[in-house]
């Protein structure tokens, strides 16, 4: 990981297209700005971190769920 030190109005460029600037300081919270294109996903960690879990969560399926799925899948076929 890396860690820097910048003031109010310093910034730093990741890769070619993003930069971050430290906009302010105060109350021992940090508001920071990002430039980006407009197709870059930006997310907060906590919020990524969901998304994560949600997706993932998404994938796991119950095999109960998934025979019911299927007989009723199989019903439909049959009255056809």
């Amino acid at each position: 990981m890396l860690v820097l030190t910048r003031k109010p109005g310093e910034g730093f460029v990741i890769g070619d297209d993003i930069t971050i600037k430290i906009v302010e300081m105060k109350s021992g919270g940090v508001r920071i700005g990002i430039e980006a294109p407009q197709n870059k996903k930006i997310y907060r960690q906590e919020i990524y971190d969901r998304i994560t879990m949600e997706n993932q969560a998404a994938t796991q399926w119950n095999m109960t769920d998934l025979d019911t799925l299927s007989d009723n899948l199989s019903a439909g076929i049959k009255k056809k």
